[in-house]
């Protein structure tokens, strides 16, 4: 009894450490076959490919000119009875963006034109203040057009002869404004005359 008491303390430590080396053994093999849980480092993108790049940061929203105009009590109603859509929801106003008046932020030139010809029916340009934008110039003596050129308002007007066609003016004014002591004033003007277009030939005047 006492030799078979003896042998039952070293059966169960072989017991003990033949568990423990399998133990170790299951343990080594999840780790080298990667089908286990991951402690550490970033897990492997099948593929080779590189993780996404963040998305871009949306562009800024710009100033909503028809809401501007329609808005605008400065605007005559002739005017905000022709800005209407032309096709879908696009309406013929061309904006632009600049310093004119001498703010921190761009000021807005905004042109209505029509839709059939794309005759410019309105120009006006809105200068920012505080969180509103405030109409400080406008022209509605079609056709006309208003852009930023180097700091300065350059207002287009086309002039039509009796006859002419919207699409052949016979020439255009031109006005140059800078903002002075709080407003525009006009700096240059130039008129320029249309001359028959290159290369037309006349037509013949009537016999008799």
């Amino acid at each position: 009894m006492r030799g078979l008491t003896g042998a039952e303390p070293v059966r169960a430590a072989s017991t003990a450490t033949a568990v423990l080396a399998a133990v170790v053994l299951f343990a080594s093999g999840c780790g080298a076959s990667g089908t286990g849980a991951r402690d550490e480092g970033p897990a492997r993108v099948d593929g080779g490919a590189s993780p996404a790049a963040p998305a871009a940061s949306p562009t800024p929203d710009r100033v909503d000119a028809v809401r501007l105009i329609k808005r605008d009590p400065a605007v005559s109603a002739e005017v905000k009875r022709e800005l209407k859509p032309c096709v879908a929801d696009e309406y013929p106003v061309d904006v632009s963006y600049g310093n004119l008046t001498g703010e921190a932020g761009d000021d807005v030139v905004v042109n209505v034109l029509t839709c059939g010809d794309a005759v410019g029916i309105g120009a006006y340009v809105y200068r920012r203040q505080g969180d509103a934008y405030v109409n400080v110039f406008g022209a509605e003596e079609p056709p006309v057009y208003a852009e930023i050129d180097r700091g300065d308002l350059v207002v287009t007007k086309q002039v039509y002869d009796r006859g002419d066609p919207v699409s052949s003016p016979s020439g255009e004014i031109v006005i140059t404004y800078r903002w002075v002591s709080g407003r525009f004033a006009e700096k240059y003007r130039t008129h320029n005359e249309y001359g028959p277009v290159s290369g037309a030939v006349p037509s013949p005047a009537p016999e008799g």
